[in-house]
Parts: structure tokens; sequence; C-alpha cells
């Protein structure tokens, strides 16, 4: 690398003008860039710092080139590996940016290098100085050299003035500071912060604790602050103070160190060093380190005052009690993780640096001895995962200079300690993991009946004394974080890998008195209610806990209650993939456990299908529900509540494969067995007339629908049910919009999502669901603003809550893509398009009226970019199809023949055209009625390809008897459209079964 003081082959002449600079620089060399900033400030000339750490994602090129535009002055780089490393980079990514941005603007750019350490070739193009092993004096008249400014005597005044240390000269005392840790990463603005409250704070205030787990890293986080800030200090002593004794002898070593007379006697020495300390005397800027101070009490009276700073480190949040202000030390940042973890494994991408900072939650030691491990083998990154979650042990971690203690040691000896000062605490800390790692909501064990409860925790949770002891000393030694939370009870956050050791390292006898407990806090806290909103939060808390505390092996009756309300709830909430998973894993031991013939597991089956359904996978819940329906009506006849249960849930199936005439038989049949035993009144009897609606509606029987629909509504709200009347709300008003009533649609479907946001919140599936149909109602009205605003929002919350290829979600997508069509928009209207096609294709069975319906939507689309003989093939092929589907005369077939007259006419066979016409108006006049929306536009459409055909008398004939018929009649979109003479079209809809 070049130690030239000038770029090569240029003569200059040094400015004698102020200048200004700005000095771009890693973290890690910030003690540099202090005093290159101070050098320069006192000559004269602005400074401008510019902390470099780019996003890993952003190219290099854009970011200096945003660089070199933003910065005042020249920008001055302090070249060293750590500013190469950040992002991370490699040479050839900053050879191409440096040659691209630099090379051809050397008058903007300028360096000086602070390494030895190999940096990209092209560094070269910014003529860098070197300022390694000079003195301050040569390295200031190298650095003005570099950027043509005179050097010229400064006033003793100005001179003298004192600022920050040349960062090559160590404080006037040092000892005790661990070696730098040379892979350092992240932690920008906590170092910031810690720098920030010590500048800040008034004489003799200036202590700050940094608190945390172990493993965390706090030890590495306070010696990089002494290296990135050292230089501001005259004295810097780290001194280890676990314990009071040899925290005594390391803080009185330091009286020689500043020069005090005393005698040989600690506690003599001790007295001069705080003396000396408060006074400032020799030295006022001082800085101490006491490390791994986990004991405030021993220790707190010893810690000096005065005018310099006490940085603390210690697992112990009781600090604030002491007279220090707290900083908590966190797991790293996601991206500090897989920059941390590519450091310590070079060879690992940086997506298998995030799978493994996912298994091991950010934790640094614990990244740093696995990484290491890694590293060295050739084992894959997911079998290595796997391996973990076994327990990690020896055999799997490697220790480093940075992390010198395994971590399975570092909690072997907190587990001792804590058996030594309260044993409460560590049964408290077993009792957890028989939990889920993470969050514990503490109610579930302070509010879960105490009899019975083994000897060592009836104590524990009987005694809110103890019970707040043992809880505190958990925190003190920072094995549990305790959050409040919205109930005010809080809960305890116990880290996966602390989970997996302290389970270990538990006494076999305790096992199984340790895991009752837990069951029976679970069993406890059941509301009992899945159904009721208000009451989900406390599902919410019990679900994630259900595997760890063996609740699904239990062959107590409540338990198993416990474990089907949970997946009630998880279908009503929307939480439909981890209820599977759940259901899947009870599905396989209840069938061991209780056997197939059991009422419970014909409970869960259906709590499983109802749960795979509301995910699309309909062959396999027909199967499921097909099985159960023979099986209970061999074994129990009809009239069986469960077989009635299995049936609803076949029926459900048979909507989701359109076997929609098969549906509406089963589902009239069981309405009828329903009433026949419970009444007309009761909730699964409403239940089943619900069903009977949905098998018409997707027969395109409209008006019998909605009246079934009206009747169930008003007898949910007469039984204030809660959901089940919102449900019924929004069956009522698609029925009124399928009619064509719109303006009734959307007043009761506007009313009903407000209610739904309220009650069901703005995220349930359900909610989004009743959104969509507003979506609709405002778009069929003619309102695109807030038609276009909702549909939005519904398709991306869709994506987020249930994700991008749910049944709902797809149907939220057609709709998306029918308005971004009629907008415009082609270019999202076809991405979204060919999208939902494809995951229909992949869902449904062939010949299903969705896939011929989406299909149809996307001929439109063809035809809007000009693909007319494409669009024409298409939309033959869906009409056809929905043909085979569901009959020539359902409204789905009628919609998909108005368009196909349209591509006839555009292809030039009017005549074809015509004929199809003069049918969909005959057919939809039957069924619909002449007045509704589809038969207008049916009429519309037939008016002109008979002016195609040169009829227009005919024409004419037909297209006034239309528009006297909307002018009667609330119109769509299309249809008020077509008044004005533009040919209508039909959005086909899919709807949720």
């Amino acid at each position: 690398m070049t130690t030239a003081f000038a770029l090569a082959g240029v003569s200059r002449q040094p400015s004698t003008a102020a200048s200004a600079v700005t000095i771009s620089f890693a973290g890690f060399n910030r003690a540099w860039a202090v005093w290159i900033g101070d050098r320069l400030e006192r000559r004269g000339h602005r400074v401008a710092y510019q902390r470099w750490d780019p996003p890993a994602d952003a190219p290099l090129v854009d970011l200096l080139r945003e660089l070199k535009l933003a910065a005042e002055g020249t920008v001055l780089i302090i070249v060293s590996e750590w500013y190469f490393h950040l992002g991370p980079r490699t040479h050839e990514e900053w050879n191409a940016a440096l040659r691209e941005v630099v090379a051809p603007a050397p008058s903007r750019f300028a360096a000086v290098s602070v390494t030895t350490a190999s940096v990209p070739p092209a560094t070269s193009n910014l003529a860098p100085v070197d300022l390694t092993n000079t003195g301050a004096d040569e390295a200031e008249r190298r650095l003005l050299a570099r950027l043509d400014l005179p050097y010229e005597p400064m006033p003793d005044a100005i001179e003298n003035k004192r600022g920050p240390r040349f960062p090559s000269a160590a404080p006037e005392v040092w000892g005790g500071v661990p070696r730098r840790n040379t892979r350092f990463t992240g932690r920008e603005p906590l170092l910031n912060d810690a720098y920030n409250t010590l500048r800040g704070s008034e004489p003799g205030a200036g202590v700050l604790t940094l608190h945390g787990m172990s493993g965390v890293g706090k030890t590495q986080f306070a010696a990089e602050y002494v290296y990135r800030f050292g230089s501001e200090y005259d004295v810097v002593w780290w001194v280890n103070a676990e314990s009071r004794v040899t925290y005594r002898r390391l803080l009185a070593e330091l009286a020689p160190q500043l020069g005090l007379s005393t005698g040989a006697a600690y506690g003599e020495r001790l007295r001069a060093v705080r003396e000396a300390l408060r006074r400032g005397e020799p030295f006022s800027r001082w800085l101490l380190i006491l490390d791994g101070a986990d004991e405030p009490g021993q220790i707190e009276d010893l810690v000096p005052t005065g005018p310099g700073h006490v940085l603390i480190t210690s697992r112990n949040p009781e600090w604030s009690e002491h007279n220090s202000k707290l900083l908590e030390v966190p797991v790293y940042g996601r991206g500090e993780s897989i920059a941390f973890i590519r450091r310590h494994a070079p060879r690992l991408t940086e997506a298998e640096a995030d799978q493994l900072a996912e298994a091991l939650e950010d934790l640094p030691l614990l990244m740093a001895q696995t990484a290491g491990w890694l590293n060295d083998s050739d084992l894959s990154v997911e079998d290595y995962i796997g391996l973990l979650e076994h327990g990690v042990n020896q055999d799997l971690v490697k220790v480093s200079a940075d992390f010198p203690l395994a971590f399975q040691t570092a909690w072997s000896i907190l587990l001792n300690k804590l058996r030594e000062t309260v044993p409460e605490s560590v049964d408290l800390l077993r009792l957890c993991t028989f939990f889920a790692p993470g969050s514990i909501p503490v109610r579930l064990l302070t509010e879960m009946p105490h009899d019975d409860l083994p000897e060592q925790l009836s104590g524990l949770l009987d005694d809110p004394l103890l019970w707040n002891r043992a809880i505190n000393q958990l925190r003190q030694y920072s094995m549990v974080r305790l959050e409040s939370d919205e109930s005010g009870g809080g809960t305890l956050y116990l880290h996966r890998m602390v989970h997996q050791i302290v389970h270990a390292d538990m006494p076999s006898e305790d096992r199984l008195e340790f895991n009752d407990v837990v069951r029976q806090a679970l069993v406890a806290a059941d509301p009992r209610r899945p159904e009721d909103t208000r009451l989900w939060s406390g599902y919410a808390e019990i679900v994630p806990h259900l595997e760890h505390s063996d609740v699904l092996k239990s062959k107590d009756a409540a338990a198993q209650l416990l474990v089907l309300n949970c997946l009630h709830y998880m279908y009503l909430s929307g939480e439909y993939h981890a209820g599977i998973k759940l259901g899947e894993r009870a599905m396989n031991v209840w069938r061991a456990l209780l056997g197939e013939n059991h009422p419970r597991f014909w409970e869960l089956t259906r709590h499983y299908a109802n749960l795979l359904r509301a995910v699309g996978d309909y062959e396999r819940t027909e199967a499921i529900e097909r099985a159960a329906v023979d099986h209970l009506r061999e074994q129990r006849g009809e009239q069986d509540l469960d077989y009635l249960s299995a049936a609803t849930g076949l029926a459900s199936d048979l909507w989701g494969l359109a076997r929609y005439v098969e549906a509406l038989k089963l589902t009239e049949r069981i309405f009828t067995t329903y009433r026949d035993l419970l009444g007309e009144q009761h909730s699964q009897t409403l239940n089943a007339r619900n069903n009977v609606a949905v098998s018409l509606r997707l027969l395109g029987r409209y008006a019998e629908s909605l009246e079934i629909d009206r009747e169930t509504m008003e007898a949910r709200r007469l039984l204030q049910k809660g959901h089940d009347a919102l449900f019924s709300e929004v069956s009522y008003a698609i029925g009124q919009r399928l009619l064509g009533r719109y303006r009734n649609a959307e007043l009761i479907q506007a009313k009903n999502v407000r209610e739904y946001r309220i009650v069901m919140g703005p995220d349930n599936p359900q909610t989004l669901r009743a959104e969509h149909n507003l979506a609709w109602c405002h778009y069929s009205s003619g309102d695109r603003e807030r038609a276009g605003k909702l549909f939005t929002r519904v398709l991306e919350r869709g994506e987020r809550v249930m994700g991008e290829t749910h049944p709902w979600t797809l149907m939220f997508a057609a709709g998306q893509s029918c308005f971004a069509r009629e907008q415009g928009d082609i270019d999202q209207a076809q991405e979204i398009d060919e999208f939902v096609v494809a995951h229909y294709e992949a869902m449904l069975p062939e010949g299903h009226p969705f896939i011929a319906g989406v299909r149809a939507n996307h001929a439109l689309m063809l035809q809007s970019v000009g693909e007319g003989d494409q669009a024409h093939a298409v939309m033959e092929q869906s009409l056809a199809a929905m043909i085979m589907a569901v009959g020539a005369e359902h409204p789905w077939t009628l919609g998909c023949a108005i368009n196909a007259t349209a591509l006839r006419n555009l292809i030039g066979d009017p005549k074809s055209a015509a004929a199809l016409g003069q049918s969909v108006v005959t057919q939809a006049t039957e069924v619909l009625g002449r007045a509704h929306p589809l038969t207008l536009s049916a009429r519309f459409a037939l008016a002109a390809d008979l002016r195609s055909l040169g009829d227009h008398q005919q024409a004419e004939i037909v297209d006034q008897e239309a528009k006297f018929d909307l002018a009667t009649t609330p119109g769509n979109l299309h249809t008020l459209s077509a008044r004005s003479g533009n040919r209508p079209y039909w959005d086909f809809e899919p709807q949720a079964t």
C-alpha cells in the first residue's frame, strides 16, 4: 500500500484557506477520527463526521456516490480492515466501487491508513498516507500534507488546550484491560448510548452498569468501549469485581500507578486510591471498569466517585438502586448476528448464518462457540441445528479467546451459586423448563390451585415473600427477565438454550412431579369458552406451552378438553398452520392413547379437519371426514351428534371440491335432523340452516339463499350469538349484493365491518372477509377510491395473517386483480392474475369452477394488453369448463358467456357473439330477472353485437329497453358504464367456502 503524501504525479501547493473535511470512519476507529478532527479544528478547518456503517444489501457504488454527494468538502477516509469488512463485503466488490467512484474524482477523496493489514488493492486510488508507527507530530504533518494544508506552529494557547489523546499513545495509566477483540461486531447505537450517558453525567455521578444475561457479551462490549473511547482518559483501570476481596486488592494496586505514597497494606492503598479519584488528582480523566460485579451489596460502598467514570458489567439490574445508571446489553439484532457468525465462520453463507442465529436466538457467546465449531467442520447448518435441538454439549462448541468459558460451564457455575443462596430459585427455574422457552405468563403459576403440590413447590407458590425472593434472585443473575404486560401479572422470559441446559441438569425424580404441576397450571388456566373473543388472550398464552408440558399425553378429561378448546380457538382466530401442527401431534398421540372409537378422538378429528380445510386441503379433509361419517353412521346411526358433526365437515369439503349439488342434499338432510333433535332455534340447528344457504349460494340460487340467511341472521341476533350473528350479516350482505341490491348490501356490510373490528380485531380472517365484501360493495356501486383502498388493505393483511396461498388470500387477490385491471394498472393485474391462476390450479382439482373463473378474468387481462386471439381462446376454454362444472344456467357461466361474446365480436365473429348473447339474455332473465345487473349487462352486450351485424333497429330496441330497466333499479359499475356506450363485462369472484 502506498505511503505517498500526495497523489502520485500531481504537484500541489498547500492551501492557506480554511477547508471543509468530512471524516468517514468505521466505529472501530473512532479514536482516530476524533483525534484527526480535533487537529483540523484547532487549525480553523470545518469538520464533519460520518460513521461508515453501510447496509449489506445496498450496492457499494451507490453508497460511495451518496457519500461523495452528501459530504462537505474533501472526504477523508480512515483506511483500516474494519472499514472494508463492514457489510461484510469482498475485496472484489470494493475494488470495483473504488475504481468507478473514487478514481474519476481524486480531488474529492483523500485517505489516511491506520492498519498494516491487507486491504483491497484499489485503495491505492485514495492515495492513503500511513499513520501507523509514527508519533503525533509526524502523523499530523502527514495528515495535513495529504489534505494539501499547510503545517504551521499553532499558538501555545491552542496547542496546549487539552484534547483527545493520540490513538497510538496509551493513557498515562493503563492496566488489566483484556486484549481487543478484533472480531467485535455491531453494537454501534449501544456504544454511543454508553458514551453519551457517561459524558453527560454530573461530576461524581458518572457510573453506568451494563447488564444482561450470561453470554450476551457484556465484557466484550466494555472492552470495546475502552479501546474506542480510551484515548479520552488519562487513567484506564480494569478490575475483576466478582468478589469484594478481589475487587479491593485490584483497586488498591492502582495506588502506585497513580504515584500515591502509601504503606503496603491494602486498606491504606485502597483509601488513598479512592481519595485520589474523588479529588481528580493527579488525574481527573479516569475510567474504572468493574467487570462481573453481580453482587452490588458487596462492593457498592467501594465504588469511587469523582470527576471520572465507572463502567460496571453485571448480570444484576439492581445496580440501579445503588446510584448507577443502567444500560441493558441485549442479544444481537439479526443483522449483527449474521455479521458476527460470518466473522467466526467465513464458510457460511448469509442465509446459513441467519438460520444459525435463529436457532440460537442471537446470543453472542453461543453463536461464537457454535460458529467456531461449524467453521472447522463440513457438517451442514441444518444438520448441526438438528443436533442442537437435543441440547448444547461440549462436543458441539469451540471455545475461543473471545469467549473462553463454554456456555454449559458458565451456566453450571451459576446454578451452583443459586443452590447455595436461594435453592427455591432453582426449583422455580426448573419448573419453568416444562413451559416452552421464551415468555411464560406468571399468572399461570400464581393462579393455579396449590393443592397436592410437591413439597418444594408448595412452599414457593404459597409464600409471596419466598416467591419474590426466588424471582429476584433469578433476575439478579439475568437467568430470567421479568417483563410487564397489560394484565399486570407479567411474564418470565427464559432463553431457549438456558431452558435446555437447566432442563438437562434436573434430577430424574423431579421431572414427573414438575411436569404434572405445569399441566395442572395450564388446565386451570383454560377459559373454557374458545368462541368468546374476549378470552382469546388467555388461549394465546396457553397454546405455546402444550407440547413442552406433555398435555397431549394426559388421560385427564380436563387436559383433553383443553387441547380441543385450544384447537377451536386456533381455528376461530386464524392460527391455521400452528393449529394443524398441534392437531397432527394430538391425532397421533390420541389414536394410541384413546383409540379411534373414543368420542374425544372424533371431536379431535373434527377440529383437525376444520384447520386443514381452512388452508384449502379439501381432498385430504374429504377423506378424513368421509371415513368418520361412514364409521359413525355404521356404529351409531344418522341421528348421533358426532355423526352430524362429521357430516357437517364433509359438506364443507364438498363445497371446497365444488360438488355443490351433493353438498346441498347433505346440508338439507343435516338441517332436518338437527331441527327434529334439537329444535328450530338451537345453535346447531342454526349452523345447519346457514350451511344450506351456503350450498344454495354456490349453486347460484341467490334469492333462496338470501331468504335463509335473513332468517338465520335474525334468529342468531335474538339469541345474541356474537360472532355467529356477525357471520350471518356478512352472508346476508353478500346475498344482497349478488342480487344487485348494492345500497342495502353496502349499508349492512359497513356496519358489520365496524363491529367485526371491535369484536374480532382488525386482523382476524373473519374481519378481513367482511372488509373484502365491503370492498366489492364499493366497487360495484362505482366508489373506486374507497374500493381500491380496501381491496389493497385486505390483501396485504391477508398475506401477512394467513399467507399468500391461503384460499381466502387468493380470493382477496382475485378481487384486487379485477380492480387493478379496471383502473388500468395492467402490470399489477397481470402479476396477481398469474399468481392466482397458478395457485388455484395447484390447490384445486381439474375442472373446478374457481379455476375456470379466474382464467376468465385472465382472458380479460389479455384483452387489455392487445392479445385478442389468446384472450378469445382462453375465454372459450373457461366458458366450456364452467358449463361442465356448474351447468349452463349458473350465474358464473352466464358471466363467462357475456365476456365470451365480447371476444367473439373482437375477433370478427359477431354472428356467433349475437347468438350466444341472445341465449345468455334468455337464461339470465329466467334465473335472475330482467333487471338484475348481470342480465342488464347481457342485454347491453347483445345490443352491441346486433349493431356489429348491421341490425341497428333491433339493437336500438334492446338498448332502450335495457336503459329503461336500468333507470328503475340500481346498476353496478359495468352496467352504468354501458349506459354511456361502453361494452359491459363480468368479473368472476371466488366465494368463501
